[in-house]
């Protein structure tokens, strides 16, 4: 067992997210709890996602863990964010089961964006 908390998709991910920042002209939407915070800022046309980007206060998991639902959401479907699930992306980044509540905060987020952009607040 290796001593390193983190994977190396972890890692890459958390050096380079390429979905953080704001995203002018889009909806955004906070979530707070298990001492993180996220912000999700997206944009959709035609119930389509165009655009999302991130901003979080938070440990090196979850910051990957944004990176890489942005990275998988763009281009989906408003409807998707209703139903998105943590559950593969915990697998895939090897998450520890300890930080289960910080990711689902994730997923929280994603949800009311989706919701934010389904109903245009």
């Amino acid at each position: 067992m290796s001593a390193d908390p983190y994977s190396a998709e972890v890692r890459a991910l958390f050096a380079s997210p390429a979905h953080a920042g704001d995203l002018d002209g889009g909806r955004t939407v906070a979530a707070s709890g298990q001492d993180v915070r996220l912000e999700l800022s997206g944009a959709a046309t035609g119930g389509r996602l165009e655009a999302l980007r991130f901003r979080a206060w938070a440990c090196p998991h979850v910051i990957a863990a944004a990176e890489a639902a942005c990275a998988s959401l763009e281009g989906a479907t408003v409807a998707e964010l209703l139903e998105f699930s943590v559950v593969d992306l915990m697998e895939n980044l090897a998450v520890p089961v300890e930080k289960t509540g910080r990711i689902l905060v994730l997923e929280d987020a994603v949800r009311s964006l989706g919701q934010a952009l389904r109903d245009g607040t």
